[in-house]
């Protein structure tokens, strides 16, 4: 087979599950109908860095299961007795929108069953620790909404919160621990917030230039685009510099062509949206710059805060807002009225 053919081959197998029994598995067929919408110089390179990324960056149900079970022994959360914590221990399920912490709450269960034989509808004692679980934090909006709506009106005079997260991104992670300790403030109660994660990723517009996230460096000779890094006046793109860390990418240059890539497809796909909210950008839903620019990917969805051209569109459009042949399908995508309207914003 051909490098390109490998790679097709490649990137299939690591989506394998995504969405599993819910879309027909992935196909190299499927990833090259993909690919083939992106700069035709640019493709063969384009999937090597993508390749490279997504390996790492898909959250498979193994992956996580393998991350809670860890944890549930963890002496530093659980102590030398394990069992007799995590059958204490009060599992929060306080979310508002999205399935994400329902999911996440019941493989934990799994994790306690086979390893402890707890039964997780019978853990929880009015001494135990809160446990509070979800897979990904993102701008930080959703945990945020749930925990002060907790504290203000359920939550005890003194309590021990643990927020279990596989990935977490810093910028939201710094924007909720700031929220959460004044809500705890106003409160008058003690409640002690701790946070454990298995990837952390970097996207502080300070520490750019380390982001772990897509943060172009080079605006791409485009017309399009260029025109639109131009319209942006509320929270304009601040370049990264490039030859900082690039932890999930293969090399700076491997990183460039991603960042290009998605930003020239986004914009292109942004285009074709009437009556866009201000919110939705080429790198995915944000109110800064060029978008959110993640590449966590979890088996269960893929969230708007991608780039967009990872997950928008219809397979079976041939015209419109929708014409983009997705990698990654969205569940909660509608359009109405040509405004693209998301119940689940900023998450899962």
């Amino acid at each position: 087979m051909s490098e390109r053919d490998n790679l097709l081959v490649s990137i299939a197998k690591t989506i394998e599950t995504y969405r599993q029994g819910e879309l027909a598995a992935p196909t190299p067929d499927h990833v090259g109908r993909w690919a083939e919408q992106f700069t035709s110089v640019n493709q063969l390179a384009f999937l090597r860095e993508f390749n490279h990324v997504i390996k790492q960056t898909f959250l498979s149900k193994i992956k996580v299961m393998n991350f809670l079970n860890s944890l549930s022994c963890n002496e530093e959360l659980s102590g030398d007795n394990p069992s007799a914590y995590w059958s204490q221990a009060n599992f929060l399920r306080i979310q508002n929108q999205g399935q994400s912490q329902k999911e996440m709450v019941s493989l934990f269960g799994e994790c306690l069953k086979m390893q402890y034989g707890l039964i997780l509808g019978s853990c929880g004692t009015s001494g135990g620790d809160y446990i509070y679980l979800d897979d990904v934090l993102f701008s930080g909006n959703r945990i945020l909404t749930d925990l002060s709506q907790w504290i203000q009106n359920d939550a005890p005079q003194k309590a021990r919160v643990h927020i279990i997260l596989i990935a977490l991104h810093t910028g939201g992670h710094y924007y909720i621990n700031k929220k959460l300790k004044s809500t705890i403030t106003q409160s008058g109660k003690n409640i002690e917030i701790k946070f454990w994660w298995f990837h952390e990723l970097e996207n502080r517009k300070q520490d750019r230039n380390n982001s772990d996230v897509l943060w172009p460096a080079i605006t791409p000779n485009n017309f399009d685009v260029q025109a639109y890094v131009n319209s942006i006046v509320n929270y304009p793109h601040a370049p990264r510099q490039p030859g900082g860390k690039f932890d999930f990418f293969s090399s700076e240059a491997g990183r460039q062509i991603l960042e290009q890539e998605f930003l020239i497809a986004g914009v292109k796909i942004l285009s074709q949206i009437n009556n866009r909210r201000p919110h939705v950008r080429p790198l995915g839903y944000s109110f800064f710059g060029l978008g959110f620019g993640t590449m966590i990917v979890t088996y269960r969805n893929c969230p708007n805060n991608c780039p967009l051209a990872m997950w928008w569109g219809d397979p079976n459009a041939t015209s419109g807002a929708l014409h983009w042949y997705p990698l990654l399908s969205r569940n909660t995508y509608a359009l109405q009225g040509n405004v693209y309207n998301d119940s689940d914003d900023f998450a899962f």
